[in-house]
């Protein structure tokens, strides 16, 4: 279960992962945090379910399956912001007093915890507003478009966009460490620093957290391409400017 934010390099690590074709499938395969959403995902029709806790289940089962990408490993991509949605449904399904952790497992199995997380929240930041504005999330590693959002938009400055987005950015790195404490998890911690430097020797560190062989990560390319270029340089350059003549 890979614990994350919005452009932390998630989309990166999950390539990786099921590019080694043994360790699953991990995506956002509960993104939204809504029960029709997650139907419409799976193509599923709630009216067709005798309860809300029979279609759920039907749900999860379909996510699984998913998940495993044909191998006998689940992996998950779990954004902080449609965290609590998904635990709801999870308590739903197994009502008994059980910890958030019990709850995971019972439905899961035993879990490894990563938390992938971006130490600078500048540069995360002026990704999240790029994107937004231009519509294109991620390329593939030979630069064709691999997600889009929204149709093509200019990319301009918005200092106040980078100032919401670097706080609300921290909310939910502090509410995964919550978690972690409550939950008493020591994560596997990795930052977007080491997986853009060194892709490889990362996967390979998680492939042995696993219990898998690590130096299948020798063989997988990187399947996606940074998005960061001049502009946004100029864009962090220019807010920095900015925030030391405000102090």
């Amino acid at each position: 279960m890979i614990c994350t934010a919005p452009r932390s390099g998630s989309t990166l690590l999950c390539g990786l992962l099921a590019a080694t074709s043994r360790a699953g499938n991990p995506d956002s395969h509960f993104h939204s945090s809504s029960l029709d959403d997650w139907l419409d995902d799976y193509g599923l029709k709630q009216a067709d379910y005798a309860s809300r806790e029979e279609c759920i289940r039907t749900v999860f089962k379909c996510a699984v399956a998913r998940g495993k990408g044909g191998t006998d490993i689940f992996g998950l991509r779990m954004q902080r912001g449609s965290f609590d949605h998904f635990m709801q449904q999870l308590r739903l399904l197994f009502p008994a007093s059980m910890s958030d952790v019990e709850r995971i497992e019972k439905a899961f199995g035993t879990t490894l915890y990563v938390h992938l997380s971006r130490p600078d929240r500048l540069d995360q930041a002026i990704s999240r507003v790029r994107a937004e504005q231009t519509g294109l999330w991620h390329r593939n590693a030979d630069g064709t478009e691999l997600e889009r959002l929204a149709p093509p938009q200019e990319a301009r400055y918005d200092a106040i966009a980078i100032r919401h987005h670097m706080a609300s950015l921290a909310v939910l790195d502090e509410a995964w460490e919550r978690w972690f404490e409550q939950e008493a998890i020591e994560p596997m911690r990795i930052n977007y620093n080491a997986l853009s430097k060194d892709p490889k020797r990362v996967l390979a560190q998680v492939l042995s957290e696993m219990g898998l062989d690590p130096t299948k990560a020798q063989a997988v390319e990187t399947p996606t391409a940074k998005l960061a270029d001049a502009l946004s340089q100029e864009w962090r350059e220019r807010f920095e400017s900015e925030r030391g003549n405000q102090s």
